[in-house]
């Protein structure tokens, strides 16, 4: 049973919500099984926390040193490139907020001091592009990081990353090809700043954060030009990160408060690409999420997920009304989110003994 908080969830045994509690409780014997580096386990059921389990083990957090940690309800993790699922959030709440016109307004307006660096091809490139990776900015983060031509470290490494992103060659024309690019992320995280007129850090804490009573979390910046990191920065604790999923499951509600729209939560899940290369190509791509599938007891059963490296994963199962929330060290791993696949499919569906009816 979840540990009580004071933290907006409403606390609830698994039989309550039509969950067999003892399956659930096997979720700690299927993970020796793959030596799974898993570090927390949180399961939501019709919109109440009913389980979460939490492993001490070797871990890399951000701005700390590789090693053993220990991990309980109250201690943040990096959720890594689930950080692009919020930032997501956070250009929607923009354009509820009408801060942003659409997401077919053209990059290129909110950079006029770049403007310099323009090259053919970057006039056709809108929001929704960048949203959802099919920009046709040529971008590679694919090869071994100490790779120079591995853009993603660059981020970080430059004195100005919006710089060394603006003045990246269009190799496809937008809605061509569809390329994980982490550098298009930064960017809407930093157009939210510019049309908000606030750091991110302040605008997520007081658009999202707050109403979903998340007080406890960390936006990091890149160490050496102090940028921040909209694509991979975010760190949560895991029942804090379900609540992300909860939001997005119950159309952009939390307690009764609608957040971000349902429109735009609507408009985020939507496939719109396969996600070529990802995961033997099964996986679709919305708005900074990912669409997939499990086989579970003989059914086919669809998702949406934030996803970060390392096996950081949020899971929204609309048919069963669930919520996952995994953390873990898998950095690197070629197994990297298989054991989190696993005990979804495996364990955490077939325990929703109890049908969902959907209003």
């Amino acid at each position: 049973m979840p540990v009580s908080l004071n933290d907006g969830w409403a606390i609830a045994a698994p039989e309550d919500v039509g969950m067999d509690g003892t399956r659930l409780c096997g979720i700690e014997d299927r993970l020796k099984l793959r030596g799974s580096r898993l570090h927390a386990v949180v399961v939501a059921r019709h919109g109440k926390l009913v389980f979460e389990q939490y492993f001490a083990g070797y871990d890399q957090p951000w701005g700390k040193p590789d090693g053993p940690y220990e991990f309980d309800a109250t201690t943040k993790h990096d959720m890594r490139s689930a950080s692009k699922s919020v930032t997501s959030l956070l250009v929607g709440i923009a354009i509820d907020r009408k801060l942003i016109a659409s997401v077919d307004e053209p990059v290129v307006k909110f950079f006029g001091e770049y403007r310099a660096l323009k090259t053919a091809g970057w006039d056709a490139i809108t929001l929704r592009h960048l949203l959802t990776m099919s920009s046709g900015i040529q971008w590679d983060e694919t090869r071994a990081w100490t790779d120079p031509e591995n853009d993603e470290p660059h981020l970080g490494f430059e004195p100005d990353p919006l710089h060394y992103v603006l003045s990246k060659p269009i190799a496809a024309p937008p809605d061509q090809l569809w390329v994980y690019n982490g550098g298009g992320t930064d960017l809407l995280g930093n157009i939210v700043e510019r049309v908000s007129g606030k750091p991110l850090e302040v605008f997520a804490r007081e658009a999202l954060f707050e109403p979903l009573g998340i007080s406890d979390f960390e936006w990091k910046t890149y160490p050496r030009n102090g940028k921040i990191a909209a694509a991979a920065g975010l760190r949560l604790r895991p029942r804090d990160a379900a609540k992300i999923g909860q939001l997005v499951l119950d159309h952009g509600a939390w307690a009764g408060r609608q957040i971000i729209s349902a429109d735009w939560i609507a408009q985020s899940v939507v496939p719109r690409f396969q996600a070529v290369g990802y995961f033997g190509g099964t996986l679709f791509y919305g708005y900074q999420w990912w669409l997939g599938r499990s086989l579970s007891q003989g059914q086919e059963v669809k998702w949406i997920a934030a996803m970060g490296w390392g096996g950081q994963r949020i899971f929204i199962v609309p048919d069963r009304d669930l919520v996952v929330m995994v953390t873990a060290a898998q950095y690197g791993q070629p197994k990297e989110g298989l054991a989190a696949m696993d005990i979804l499919a495996n364990i955490i569906i077939p325990a929703a003994t109890e049908p969902h009816q959907a209003n």
